[in-house]
């Protein structure tokens, strides 16, 4: 799966850390709605095509989930900034 790394040079293997970084930047610096989304755009950056088909949990069980994951937050950043602003698509 990772045999190209192998055969890169250090140039190429220079230039793909940089990419993989601002990558996982752009992740790590998301905030307010965009923390709850769909990320195909940085799974792409891999060599292989994803064939996981993604499994979406009913509303009741997914919307647990996302209480959690708020609560979790209110845990472990409880100085957080709120931004108080409503989903526009």
């Amino acid at each position: 799966m990772d045999d190209d790394v192998g055969v890169m040079s250090r140039d190429e293997l220079a230039a793909e850390v940089l990419r993989l970084r601002a990558a996982i930047r752009e992740h790590r610096d998301s905030t307010s709605h965009d923390l709850c989304w769909y990320h195909p755009r940085l799974w792409s950056m891999l060599p292989e095509a994803s064939t996981t088909e993604v499994a979406v949990p009913p509303w009741p069980q997914f919307m647990r989930g996302c209480v959690a994951y708020r609560e979790s937050l209110d845990r472990e950043l409880p100085d957080a900034p709120v931004a108080d602003e409503e989903y526009r698509p």
